[in-house]
């Protein structure tokens, strides 16, 4: 492991009030020194990071990693590899596996093989209930002995509301976080798109803002009820938002992750059937990405999140009812997010609180500060760098995505976990890469 002084970069730190010029020393993979002028001990690596912002590693709390089961789509290797292009030091890998990740054997498989891959620190997030089947719940103790570090059935609701509550006592007993995949099924299933002019005019049986808004409020309910922490997924619409930013209100230890695509397009981006841009919930209307903006400005939405979710073209290129839901965002999420930076809607700050403070702390691990003795999980970005969307340009083992094609600006050109260079796009120390 290479010893290394992170020189002259914009440091950026708001769990300790940091934004400033500054250097990093990085010796024995973890952050000794923070500061102006710091010396350059004997052996050690200097890399220029001028005119760049200098973070904590990005947490994503939301991506699936689709193994085991469907490698064919995103390994754990490929995933995280993504992720550490984009900034990202650590993920949470939700549940909806091949099989499920129910038992603390499936839980113990993704973290040995995450080690292995050595690109990013990998979470997994464990199933509430038995084969995400919404009738037993999952043996929540084991799991979190054998390494999970949350409970959800994302991908599905728990639909029981009877079984979300005991969920939620046992998961207070455990100081465990639950995570809600919030949709009522009763009315969404069948639907496509979001429910309104764009379904009315494709012909595409619609989802109403209202499957997501009253799952919300159920499990937001059950969270005061029990006294349990909770955190909403991938909120996408405006009644949502308000119910979670009344909860909180009321003190309701509940959180809440918004994703960028919600934030970034409205549900125009199906016309002409693009499958690319169909996922679940649906892209809403402006008013609905109005509002996600306004929650996080402020604070309502605690987290960006990707949900990175990779699919194959054999899942996507076919009709637009029988397309599979989800788009990847690991490597697009910085940019797009930064878009709100330079619209004036969030400071940098906000910025990497909601992409990596925040995140961190909402999950319980350590990462989203630059203290000294802290692990050297750091991320380099250069805001004007610009970025083409295509497949040649992504990590990824999937390219679904509706910004293909697009140029973003801002990418992560150097990414260091544990101290550890495992992204370089700077041309020195280092391995340097293509893209």
């Amino acid at each position: 492991m290479t010893d290394l002084l992170l020189r002259n970069g914009r440091i950026m730190d708001p769990a300790n009030g940091l934004d400033g010029p500054g250097d990093i020393l990085v010796r024995n993979g973890r952050i000794e020194a923070v500061g102006h002028g710091i010396p350059a001990p004997d052996g050690c690596l200097l890399v220029d990071v001028t005119g760049r912002w200098v973070t904590p590693g990005l947490v994503d709390l939301h991506v699936h990693l689709r193994e085991p089961g469907e490698e064919y789509k995103e390994t754990i290797a490929s995933g995280t590899r993504a992720a550490a292009a984009g900034g990202f030091t650590a993920v949470a890998a939700m549940p909806n596996t091949l099989p499920p990740n129910d038992s603390a054997a499936v839980t113990r498989f993704i973290l040995e093989r995450a080690r292995d891959a050595g690109n990013a620190r990998v979470h997994p997030v464990a199933a509430i209930t038995k084969g995400r089947a919404g009738k037993e719940l999952s043996e929540f103790d084991d799991l979190l002995r054998a390494g999970a570090a949350a409970f959800s059935d994302d991908g599905s609701p728990v639909r029981d509301a009877g079984l979300m509550r005991i969920a939620l006592e046992y998961a207070r007993g455990l100081d465990a976080l639950i995570i809600s995949h919030a949709e009522e099924p009763a009315l969404s299933e069948g639907g496509c798109v979001n429910e309104g002019r764009i379904s009315t005019l494709l012909g595409l049986k619609g989802i109403p803002w209202a499957a997501e808004d009253i799952a919300v409020f159920r499990d937001v309910a059950l969270a005061e009820l029990t006294g349990a922490r909770l955190h909403v997924a991938h909120v996408s619409t405006r009644g949502a938002v308000e119910i979670i930013r009344r909860a909180k209100g009321r003190g309701a230890r509940v959180s809440a992750e918004t994703a960028p695509h919600y934030f970034s397009l409205t549900e125009e981006a199906v016309l002409g059937f693009d499958t690319r841009a169909k996922m679940n919930p649906p892209l809403r209307t402006e008013e609905d990405r109005q509002a996600i903006i306004e929650g996080l400005t402020d604070g309502t939405l605690d987290v960006i999140a990707t949900d990175h979710a990779p699919h194959s073209s054999l899942e996507k290129d076919v009709e637009f009812p029988l397309a599979a839901n989800g788009i990847i965002g690991l490597e697009t999420a910085f940019p797009l997010s930064l878009a709100l930076v330079r619209a004036g809607r969030l400071d940098p700050a906000d910025l990497v609180r909601l992409l990596s403070t925040t995140p961190a702390q909402i999950l319980g691990i350590p990462g989203g500060a630059l203290r000294p003795g802290d692990r050297a999980d750091i991320a380099v970005f250069d805001p004007e760098r610009p970025f083409e969307v295509t497949p040649e340009n992504l990590f990824s083992a999937s390219h679904n995505t509706p910004f293909l094609g697009t140029t973003l600006t801002g990418r992560a050109v150097l990414t260091l976990v544990g101290g550890r260079i495992v992204h370089n796009l700077l041309g020195t120390g280092g391995r340097t890469e293509s893209p």
